[in-house]
């Protein structure tokens, strides 16, 4: 069955490897008959800052209140021309693909930028005017998959649990649980290319034939185990006492 499939990246350089990749993805979902969308934040000239310009009919023009404003703007259809834009693809996809370096432990500020404007009030949070009913696991983008593709500069061995840099899916935790997992996305475990500085033409090629049988089957993949908030599993948004009894941390929040 013909899927829809959002690829968001962020790299300003055309041969960067990031970039390679998109061009494998965008190839393997064609390739098997699926509709493809691209937002090329650089080649978009994305607006990465979230600030007054987002709302050029204000509900307070003493006070620049973010969640009044955002809310207001997404409910009246008052959202700048770029925004909904994003939002009418993001609804369409049945999965979603981040695309990007590693960047100082996180992800480039114009894909932040994009989360940061693209998730409106109403839209993303404050689904259907419920507050905080329909987050992690429920939401507007409930039932769509989610994968992260990243480019990391660095070895395998700093990112590992005891590596220096900190485990990558600690310091990824904040896209995948939250800008994913938190409107409601399935999420799949990350996909990372290590010591992208150094890497061969033949490790290149390698890495690009695993992305491409990765691909195949992410409509297949068992997503990551996020602990559901509407599962019963967590009261007053603190996770019950005799769930992983005694433990704490972000791998609390994973159902193993």
């Amino acid at each position: 069955m013909s899927k829809t499939v959002l690829i968001v990246y962020a790299h300003p350089e055309p041969t960067s490897l990031t970039r390679q990749f998109v061009a494998v993805t965008e190839q393997v979902f064609a390739g098997q008959g699926h509709t493809v969308l691209q937002s090329d934040l650089y080649g978009m000239g994305w607006k990465a800052t979230f600030d007054e310009h987002d709302f050029p009919n204000r509900v307070n023009r003493d006070r620049l209140a973010y969640v009044q404003e955002s809310g207001h703007a997404y409910t009246t259809n008052q959202q700048t021309e770029d925004v909904p834009a994003e939002q009418a693809k993001l609804l369409a996809a049945d999965a979603v693909i981040l695309q990007f370096p590693l960047w100082w432990f996180g992800m480039p500020a114009i894909l932040k930028g994009w989360i940061d404007r693209v998730y409106a009030y109403g839209f993303a949070y404050g689904y259907k005017n419920e507050g905080n009913r329909y987050r992690y696991g429920d939401g507007i983008l409930k039932g769509k998959r989610a994968l992260l593709s990243v480019m990391v500069g660095g070895p395998a061995t700093d990112y590992s649990p005891r590596g220096i840099n900190g485990p990558l899916e600690e310091l990824l935790f904040p896209i995948t649980h939250g800008a994913l997992f938190f409107p409601g996305m399935d999420v799949l475990p990350t996909h990372a290319v290590f010591g992208t500085g150094n890497l061969t033409e033949a490790t290149v090629d390698k890495e690009l034939t695993a992305w491409c049988e990765r691909l195949k089957h992410i409509f297949d993949e068992s997503p990551i185990p996020f602990r559901r908030q509407n599962s019963g599993q967590y009261q007053g948004n603190i996770l019950a006492d005799h769930i992983a009894e005694g433990e704490a941390g972000i791998a609390v929040h994973i159902d193993n």
